[in-house]
């Protein structure tokens, strides 16, 4: 039943833009890494079953996500659905106009930051149980501020931040005997709290 998905997925259709762009069908996504029903999910997002079953259905009718089979619960026959993909990418061949393509980019982006902090919670509570075990887990963690004007900067921070970082981790991309993996997310976003100035 349960099957590996895709990482990345390249939205080319305007139909399946037009259904990431709905924040509860983004939303739904973001809980189908794994087979799960309308019922699991609506309860996830205090929503009614029958809401996302609708919405499941029109992201399977655009094809988001896919059928994985059946189970029964109780007396119900339940659906189970996954997402085609991790994440998702628009095409820049997507023939919408240029503030929409924005729009849908920004919202891909939050999506993915979402996963992001999911992964890293999911991630640190399971390394907290081997710390309560008396083993050492070396970690590092940032928090750091930068000031942006406009656009322009935006896009060239973003530039600048997405290189520097390339450089650093073809670095220490290769593995080598006796060497352990780590795992390396970065996130840049708008401070909701402008008043907070520090660095840590």
């Amino acid at each position: 039943m349960k099957q590996q998905i895709r990482e990345t997925y390249v939205v080319e259709s305007p139909e399946q833009a037009s259904a990431l762009m709905n924040p509860l069908r983004a939303e739904i996504l973001s809980h189908l890494k794994e087979p799960a029903s309308a019922t699991e999910v609506a309860k996830l997002l205090r929503e009614t079953p029958q809401r996302i079953n609708y919405h499941l259905k029109a992201l399977e009718k655009v094809g988001l996500v896919q059928r994985m089979g059946t189970r029964q619960v109780r007396n119900l026959v339940e659906v189970l659905y996954q997402s085609v993909a991790r994440t998702f990418l628009l095409s820049e061949a997507l023939s919408y106009g240029k503030n929409t393509l924005k729009k849908m980019k920004d919202q891909g982006s939050l999506l993915h930051l979402i996963h992001t902090s999911e992964r890293i919670k999911k991630d640190a509570l399971a390394l907290m149980e081997q710390v309560d075990q008396d083993e050492t887990v070396p970690s590092a963690s940032m928090h750091m501020q930068v000031y942006l004007q406009d656009e322009a900067e935006r896009q060239q921070f973003v530039q600048d931040y997405v290189e520097l970082v390339k450089q650093l981790i073809s670095k220490y991309q290769t593995k080598a005997s006796g060497s352990h993996p780590y795992q390396v997310l970065l996130a840049v976003y708008p401070d909701l709290d402008p008043g907070s100035d520090e660095s840590e």
